[in-house]
């Protein structure tokens, strides 16, 4: 959940929109600030002025006496809290309704009004010499503040939902966006992992930059998938053209060595010729067999079976050949395994192949082991060996058709038991991987358990029509 919530963070629709955000942010709080300083700045010069015409009413009153009753009369009908007036008479008496006081903090207003006794705030203040003494009006600022007060208004009514719309609509995008993203990925993983049927078919959703990569990619799963599927035909076509002659070239051979005038060193080079012939035909038909496991037709025969079972049978009969050839073969089977969906025919020789893999590849007194366990990620099954194991590098190159290593040439083989295990490997669905044993090679085949077993009818399920 986090890594996904990190990836819609990162992802190209929500950046974009959180710079859209930020700049709309930016140029609304420095409209907005712009405005508040022009409207401040009128209010202030509003109220200065305000003042000055006030101060010259009353540089009317002829007399000092004049002057303070004039002020008092004022003061009454006036809020200190909205204008304070103070005259300071030559007699140093106080007139209006507040007095100015200085302390260590500044000046400050104080009421003269026993009902607010305190005024808080703050005040523009104009003092003038006037008849002898000094006269102060003081107008509250208030409306400043009011001021401050509907322009944060203005902007988090403005502001804020913007930022929610815009953040909540690249939200929206992102995952939109990430949907697709992650189905061109998983297409990109199935091609890789050799599925060339695979496609992204971008819908009427998808973005047009999106919607372009994903028809560029089916284009080239089709053309790969083509060339695959050329390749195989032409590798089960030589095949096909070449069985008959190698099958007569086989009964001539046989013809041959049956006469009794043959001398024996042409007999035991007949022999050779006839053990070479038999694995060359070996290869044509595990080639046709790829080949055909490959174009999917074996599917037919799937069943539920135990795979527990065909473990301990491969083992049953290949113990005697480990034994002859100094090989210590065990098994290793959890209790209770599930079922899973498969070629009973097709897994068996994919057993007998990784066994004869590690016999035949391992020195005297190897051991081999073939686990099977439940994981929470399916069934495993396991073969592994004490023997040189697979050199770094060469681990994806041992699946290819036809590969052998160096040091495998001069043993038996053909280089197709392990590609014949990838191919039913990947037939069934199941994840093939070659690690270290540490030594030697462990080869590890996760198969996913059936969820729901139906007894078959066997009547239904038709015999592999491989050997």
């Amino acid at each position: 959940m986090n890594a996904r919530l990190s990836g819609l963070w990162r992802s190209m629709p929500l950046r974009l929109a959180l710079g859209l955000v930020v700049l709309f942010s930016v140029v609304s709080l420095v409209s907005l600030a712009a405005s508040y300083l022009i409207t401040e700045r009128s209010f202030e010069q509003a109220i200065r002025s305000d003042l000055t015409q006030r101060i010259a009413g009353f540089r009317a009153a002829p007399t000092a006496a004049a002057l303070s009753t004039l002020v008092e009369a004022e003061a009454r009908e006036t809020d200190p809290e909205r204008l304070a007036l103070s005259y300071l008479a030559p007699n140093r008496r106080q007139y209006g309704n507040a007095v100015i006081a200085r302390d260590a903090e500044g000046y400050h207003v104080l009421s003269l009004s026993q009902e607010s006794p305190d005024l808080s705030g703050d005040y523009l203040a104009l003092t003038t010499s006037l008849q002898g003494g000094q006269l102060t009006i003081a107008r509250s600022l208030s409306e400043i503040d009011a001021l401050r007060t509907v322009f944060l208004n203005i902007l988090g009514l403005s502001l804020l939902p913007t930022i929610l719309i815009a953040l909540s609509g690249g939200l929206y995008l992102a995952r939109r966006s990430a949907r697709n993203v992650a189905a061109v990925g998983k297409t990109v993983d199935r091609l890789t992992s050799g599925d060339l049927q695979a496609r992204v078919r971008p819908g009427p959703g998808w973005s047009e930059d999106l919607a372009e990569i994903g028809t560029k990619i089916d284009q080239m799963a089709r053309a790969q998938e083509s060339s695959v599927a050329a390749i195989r035909q032409v590798s089960s076509d030589i095949a096909h053209d070449l069985k008959t002659p190698i099958q007569r070239v086989a009964v001539h051979l046989e013809d041959l060595s049956n006469r009794e005038e043959l001398a024996p060193p042409a007999r035991e080079l007949v022999d050779r010729a006839r053990t070479e012939l038999d694995g060359v035909v070996s290869v044509f038909r595990s080639l046709l067999q790829i080949a055909q496991i490959e174009s999917g037709t074996p599917k037919s025969t799937f069943a539920p079976l135990d795979l527990a079972e065909l473990i301990e049978t491969c083992a049953e009969l290949y113990e005697p050949l480990a034994s002859d050839s100094g090989h210590d073969l065990s098994t290793r089977i959890d209790p209770e395994m599930p079922p899973i969906l498969g070629d009973r025919n097709l897994l068996l020789q994919l057993l007998a192949n990784l066994i004869e893999n590690a016999l035949r590849h391992t020195p005297e007194g190897s051991e081999i082991t073939v686990e099977l366990h439940r994981q929470p990620r399916g069934v495993v099954l396991s073969v592994a060996d004490t023997g040189p194991g697979i050199p770094d590098g060469e681990t994806e190159n041992v699946l290819q058709r036809l590969y052998r290593l160096d040091r495998s040439r001069m043993t038996p083989g053909s280089g197709l038991g392990l590609n014949f295990v990838s191919v039913v490997a990947r037939l069934h669905g199941a994840d093939l991987v070659l690690g270290d044993n540490a030594p030697g090679l462990r080869i590890e085949i996760t198969f996913e358990p059936v969820k729901s077993v139906d007894t078959p009818d066997p009547a239904q399920i038709a015999p592999s029509a491989m050997t």
